[in-house]
């Protein structure tokens, strides 16, 4: 035992301490604690920080007791700490309607208050009064509260207690989405009450949601119904959200000190350890000073030139702020307890030297630490001239209760009173350690008997889904009802967790309910209400994404185990085999790795002993009578059979079967639809598109169309009923005359027949339903009746009075049989009919904004494109996406299809998305035809429907080539099709350094001997892109490559010698500009560039708008801000080919403005620039006798067509005439000694 002289009287003294600076002001009835003598308000987030130093110390004295009385000591600070954590529980509890609304609409206006009157518990300011939203402040209550409760204290008491805490997991669950005010309670920088996703605010989440995840609030007294659980995969969504803003802190803030917080103690929310350093490193680098850090660049708070009569800035005001931002030194206390967790003595041992020269001695000698060190007034200049180098004073509260509680804590740590994990019992400081490599559990199930024998034959053993009892197979849309009842409490009028998908991490373990084993397929396989699952290959696709983050994310004990169905749909069209993806895909499953992941397979019973298992108590007895009241009747499943054979058994008396079967329950019908008559005519005229019928309807509805902006004129078609999507077409002035044509044609009558009285008869419509050759026909007789008679108008098949089924019934069947024939085309347009939503539309769309990208939807330009800069509730998404497709049905389908894909990729491949701040889908979508129109050798027209009908993998594949930006080919497959769908037999594949797809290594000159053999004859297939991209010489070409019409002509022999081997390279750098410039990629640097540019000019204006030099005093150059207000002059522009050419311009001006001069001129016009490079380039042409072939120019901007195809170096390439016109531009402002660029 140690003496009372040595260990104890230090002890005595860090009591005495913590006594004076802060148990002195805890309000003996609440046990809140007011901000400071000043601030009498309780604030949430200083309370948690504050009581810390109290709770470390009564560790201490029950540590270190010497005798009875330290004991007692040791009971009094837990007892203090106890009743605090109640008093902000009791606060919160008194806001659970708040709560309620919270979970659903994430507003600002429905959140908890983030201060409380301290002698009350009640509320001090009104809901629109404060910055309320703080995820942060919630988070770090929630954070403390398990770690607190893993020491050993109880502080929840009761079940409604434990009911309300996990409703605030699901209030902070959506944290990676949430746009708050943040630690700071400013939101954006300039301080304008605009909240920003925090980074601070998702880190401090995601750690409180894995510390509270399986924890019992009652400690060791508790059982399994006072357990908190968390669905994994929203850890995971603030995990992967919050490594992709590190280290910058939100989209106004490039680096913020709070991070520290998030990094480090108490959160250590990040797993990488070279992202910790980095974004430690930032803060230390940026941010520290001679008294602390600052909380981040061109904060206003206390200082000299802030105006305090002012609640808000002026934007241009921050510049003010640059150099004299307030030190706090609090965050040095921040690096000792980094220091400390680290091992870093070295750390240690420097700051708590530094803090002890900014201490300020108090009565008795107490030492009390500041809030902040401010510039006096008087020597602002001279810091400004010399940043770091004046002495500032201390303003603010003293002593910041926070900050000293920290202090605290630190000594204690130091001086070894405790060890590390005593204030970090659950062990969140190895959150950087290295994780043991995963094994994911696969395991395959047959739906059916003859599936079984199928599999059998091929060597791969698997059981029947009725032979895994007593474990129970479920889909994972039933996992999402069961979870709905989680956290429900009537007393409190809480309704539990919102309905949301679950996720792979959710379905890959499994659940014991009620003395049950229950395991779910993942979400991927419900192929009930989005055609994606439709396609086998897109299934392989999205399986080998989710084992691969299966693999690398994975982070509880035991092993994921994720249950693979084969049903019905995975045979090949006669059904005696399985499609050949699916078989090739589970022999890989066999061999044990497969997509990067090591996996093993085997039977469900084998792999219960190595899984997760998570018993849901919530769902046991007492609440029965609920259970069945609580089905949703918005959601109109029809599962398989094949989940009936592993589901409650028929007619058990169990609440929770009786609802399981509610849940499950089928209404699949007999099908009424009369079979297709082959050899029919048509219904509609050939001359009558698919987009007259859009057309007309939409008149019939009362709306508008884009005139035909998207479209060719209408043209007889050959071969094929109706092609009239052109997504290739982009309107200009010129082209006048055939808009109007086609409009006029458009609303003609599309010859319906008629009854006596004229009108529409429908009895004779729907007789032709049943002559209709083709699907494709039908589906147009059904949209006709859909918005003419109503989607609920009963379609007498049999005959008038004889029954009938209503249009939306005959529509789903249809859907069904085009889903079975592998008709996407049509699949595509019967689920804009029926205006089907992606399940998951919403959580994608929020996955890209959250990685701080924007997105458009629409075809370009605007006002036709919208900009998505938030997360939007599903049916306001849905909503949005076809007003912006001009109610086109295809195109919304179309664009729904790709946001999934592009979030899909931004959570597996981020890397793909690192240089582009916007995703413009349409112009994608535009791109995508351009790519199919190029390398197919097709018009516009027939390059948009083979777009529209690519399956989902095709579609997917397509996409990630576009994004990936390296050069590929599209080639018609020369496979037999598996199918009798008439989507085209498409394949993409990458090119080699040679420029031939993998199908054709034999060598390029092998394959131009071969093109100059198909001299007279249609090539059998056309490889775009690469140095050696290969055309016929009789091949065609786009007229105007900037503005693909999709018209194509065929190149004219001419007088140039040189034309054949410029036509054998034709494009490629005109196509890498319109690839990038689609996709918004910019080079590295370039936003910093633009930032550096206006520092020395009045602004640039691109396309006639104008980016004025004052962003830059409101902005610095590396917030994501400012490159949003750079892309949003950018976007003007709907070409994407001369977009790149105006950055490439912006570039070179960019270097000039590296050039020691003060200024390179006024409002700089990045345009004329462009255009005196492109007269510079078409007059080196004329000199050497260039053909009219090359000087051809883009009529919609006049640029030469072969200028927009030059590569950028080389004497003739583009940045040699940008370089030579952006210098005679500014050669007024240049020195004369400075070098001539060449």
């Amino acid at each position: 035992m140690r003496s009372r002289s040595n260990s104890g009287v230090r002890l005595d003294g860090y009591a005495r301490l913590v006594q004076e600076t802060i148990l002195c002001h805890q309000n003996p009835v609440t046990g809140l604690l007011p901000a400071s003598a000043q601030k009498k308000d309780a604030w949430v987030r200083d309370n948690v920080y504050s009581v810390l130093a109290v709770w470390g110390l009564g560790m201490a004295y029950r540590k270190n007791a010497d005798r009875d009385e330290d004991k007692a000591k040791a009971y009094e600070l837990e007892q203090n700490v106890v009743k605090l954590m109640q008093g902000l529980l009791s606060c919160m509890m008194r806001q659970v309607a708040k709560v309620e609304k919270f979970k659903h609409s994430q507003s600002t206006k429905d959140c908890l208050h983030a201060k409380y009157d301290t002698p009350t518990c009640a509320t001090v300011v009104g809901d629109d009064q404060w910055g309320h939203l703080q995820v942060d402040a919630t988070s770090i209550y929630l954070l403390m509260l398990a770690q607190m409760t893993a020491s050993g204290l109880r502080i929840i008491s009761n079940l409604d207690e434990v009911a309300f805490i996990q409703n605030l997991v699901f209030y902070i669950e959506a944290a990676y989405k949430v746009a708050d005010y943040g630690m700071w309670e400013r939101g954006d920088k300039t301080n304008q009450g605009i909240p920003e996703l925090n980074g601070s605010s998702v880190g401090i989440a995601k750690a409180a949601l894995e510390a509270i995840d399986e924890l019992d609030l009652f400690g060791a007294h508790g059982g399994p119904k006072s357990v908190i659980h968390v669905l994994p995969d929203d850890v995971e969504h603030c995990q992967s959200i919050l490594c992709s803003m590190l280290p910058r802190a939100s989209t106004s803030k490039e680096i913020d000190a709070g991070l520290l917080s998030v990094i480090s103690f108490p959160a250590f929310a990040v797993e990488d350890a070279d992202l910790v350093a980095i974004t430690k490193s930032e803060i230390i680098s940026k941010l520290q000073g001679r008294y602390g850090c600052c909380r981040f660049i061109r904060d206003g708070y206390h200082c000299p030139k802030e105006d305090p009569s002012r609640l808000h800035y002026d934007p241009a005001e921050l510049k003010l702020f640059e150099n004299i931002e307030c030190e706090w030194p609090v965050f040095w206390t921040y690096l000792i307890l980094d220091g400390i967790f680290a091992g870093d003595q070295v750390q240690v041992l420097e700051y708590r030297e530094a803090l002890e020269g900014v201490l300020i001695r108090g009565k008795n000698g107490i030492k009390l630490l500041p809030e902040l060190y401010a510039v006096p007034c008087e020597k602002v200049e001279e810091e400004y001239s010399n940043p770091h180098s004046v002495d500032r004073v201390a303003m603010g509260q003293l002593p910041h209760m926070w900050g000293q509680s920290l202090y605290i804590l630190g000594c204690l740590l130091a001086e070894g009173f405790l060890a590390p994990g005593e204030i970090d019992p659950l062990n969140r400081r190895f959150s950087t350690n290295l994780k043991p490599d995963v094994v994911v559990q696969v395991c395959v199930l047959a739906e059916s008997e003859e599936i079984q024998e199928l599999l059998n034959g091929y060597g791969i053993r698997v059981q029947m889904m009725s032979e895994v009892l007593p474990i129970r197979v479920m889909p994972a849309r039933i996992l999402s009802h069961i979870y709905v009842r989680l956290g429900n409490c009537k007393k409190l009028s809480l309704s539990g967790r919102p309905y949301r998908h679950i996720g792979v991490l959710g379905t890959s373990k499994f659940y014991e309910i009620r003395n049950r084993s229950y395991i779910f397929t993942p979400q991927f396989l419900d192929q009930h209400h989005f055609y994606l699952a439709l396609d086998n290959p897109m299934i392989v696709e999205m399986l080998r994404m989710e084992l691969a983050y299966l693999s690398s994310r994975w982070r509880m004990t035991g092993r994921p185990t994720l249950t693979f169905p084969v049903t019905h749909s995975m045979l090949v069209e006669d059904g005696n085999g399985i499609d050949t993806c699916i078989l090739a895909t589970l022999r890989k499953l066999q061999d044990g790795y497969f997509a990067g992941a090591r996996v093993q397979m085997s039977d469900l019973s084998s792999f219960q002993t190595t899984s997760f298992h998570t018993q849901l108590s919530f769902l046991d007895g007492e609440n029965d009578d609920d259970l069945l009241e609580e089905e949703d009747e918005k959601e109109d499943e029809e599962y398989g059979e094949e989940y009936y054979s592993c589901g409650p058994p028929e007619g058990s008396k169990d609440s929770f079967d009786q609802y399981l079967t509610q849940l499950l329950h089928s209404t699949t019908s007999k099908c009424h639809l009369p079979p297709i008559q082959r050899g029919q005519r048509h219904v509609f005229s050939a001359e009558h598109s698919t987009r007259d019928i859009l057309s007309f309807m939409a008149q019939v509805q009362g709306l508008n169309m884009p005139k035909s902006s998207m479209y060719l004129p209408v043209t007889p078609v050959m071969n094929k009923h109706r092609k009239s999507l052109n997504l290739l077409e982009v309107p200009y002035p010129q082209r006048g005359s055939h808009v109007k044509q086609h409009k006029s044609h458009s609303a003609a009558d599309l010859h319906l027949p008629r009854d006596a009285q004229g009108n529409t008869d429908f009895a004779a419509l729907v007789r032709q339903l049943k002559e209709c050759p083709t699907l494709q026909d039908q589906a147009d007789i059904l949209y006709v009746l859909y918005v003419m008679k109503g989607a609920d108008w009963l379609v007498e098949l049999s005959g008038p009075g004889q029954g009938g089924v209503s249009v939306t019934t005959l529509l789903e069947e249809l859907y069904a049989e085009a889903g079975a024939c592998k008709e996407w085309g049509l699949i595509r347009y019967i689920s804009g009919i029926l205006r089907k939503r992606v399940e998951v539309l919403a959580e994608a769309c929020t996955d890209l904004i959250s990685h701080h990208k924007q997105l458009t939807v629409g075809l370009p330009p605007e006002p036709r494109e919208r900009v998505i800069t938030v997360p939007l509730p599903p049916e306001e998404l849905n909503t949005l996406i076809y007003e912006a497709s001009g109610q086109d049905i295809s195109i919304a389908v179309l664009t729904q299809e790709i946001m999934v894909y592009l979030a899909m990729y931004v959570r597996s491949q981020p890397v793909l998305f690192g240089d582009m701040l916007r995703l413009r889908i349409g112009l994608i979508m535009q791109v995508m035809a351009t790519e199919l129109a190029r390398s197919l050798h097709c018009s516009g027209e027939e390059a948009s429907e083979s777009l529209m009908s690519l399956s989902p993998f095709d579609m997917k594949n397509l996409l990630h080539h576009i994004l990936s930006g390296k050069e590929f080919g599209v080639e018609r497959s020369m496979r037999p099709i598996q199918s009798t769908a008439t989507s085209p037999a498409i394949s993409i594949h990458e090119l080699d350094h040679t420029g031939a797809t993998k199908t054709e290594r034999t060598g390029i000159h092998k394959l131009k001997s071969e093109i100059k053999q198909l001299d007279d004859s249609r090539p059998l297939s056309i490889f775009s892109g690469g140095l050696s991209s290969v055309t016929s010489p009789r091949s065609t070409r786009c007229s105007s490559p900037s503005t693909p019409s999709g018209i194509l002509s065929p190149v004219g022999t001419g007088s140039c010698d040189g034309q054949l081997h410029w036509e054998e390279k034709q494009g490629q750098w005109l196509r890498r500009r319109r690839l990038d410039g689609a996709i918004n990629r910019v080079p590295v640097g370039f936003y910093q560039k633009v930032w550096r540019i206006l520092q020395k000019c009045h602004g640039l204006s691109i396309d006639g708008y104008v980016l004025p030099s004052s962003t830059t005093r409101e902005m610095t150059a590396g917030e994501i801000k400012f490159a949003v207000q750079v892309e949003s002059v950018l976007n003007h522009v709907p070409q994407p080919e001369y977009r790149q050419l105006l950055m490439e311009t912006v570039m070179v001006l960019g270097l000039l403005a590296d050039v020691d001069v003060d200024t390179i001129g006024g409002i700089i016009h990045v345009d004329r620039i462009l255009h005196m490079a492109n007269e510079l380039f078409l007059n080196d042409q004329k000199s050497h006798s260039g053909c009219d072939y090359f000087l051809e120019k883009d009529p919609a901007t006049g640029i030469c067509n072969f200028f927009y195809d030059s590569a950028p170096s080389g004497s003739y390439g583009t940045m040699t005439y940008l370089s030579k016109a952006a210098v005679t531009y500014v050669q007024d402002f240049l020195p004369s000694s400075s070098c001539m660029m060449q």
